[in-house]
């Protein structure tokens, strides 16, 4: 990545997150920033970890999964990172899967009353 800085404005479109949204990553230190007074500026590393961060939450993932599985990459690097992301992937996968589960029934429990419902509003010739 370059070393392009991004201020706070431009994170926020970047990303299409609100302005109260950014901060709060920041408050429970998900991105730390550059700050220069009451400027702040966005690096490669905050780049980078706003797309790990999107992505997470985009698979169902909370914050604070989050929030620890960035943690281990500095404190242990990638290895450790990685083994606890297939374990944390594995079992949001298997969650994944049951939701899925309940929104066949679901589909197919309401698509079943709609027809009946549809068939009493059609006139028999």
């Amino acid at each position: 990545m370059s070393d392009t800085q991004l201020t706070f404005k431009e994170m926020c479109a970047r990303f299409d997150v609100t302005p109260r949204t950014l901060r709060y990553y920041e408050y429970i230190e998900l991105l730390t920033p550059d700050k220069n007074g009451r400027t702040r500026s966005y690096g490669a590393r905050e780049t980078a970890r706003m797309v790990l961060i999107l992505r997470g939450r985009r698979f169902g993932f909370s914050l604070e999964e989050i929030r620890q599985w960035l943690e281990i990459y500095e404190q242990k690097g990638t290895e450790a990172q990685l083994e606890i992301w297939v374990e944390q992937a594995d079992r949001q996968l298997d969650e994944l899967g049951k939701q899925r589960q309940q929104l066949d029934e679901s589909i197919s429990e309401l698509q079943q009353l709609r027809d009946k419902a549809a068939d009493t509003l059609t006139p028999v010739k």
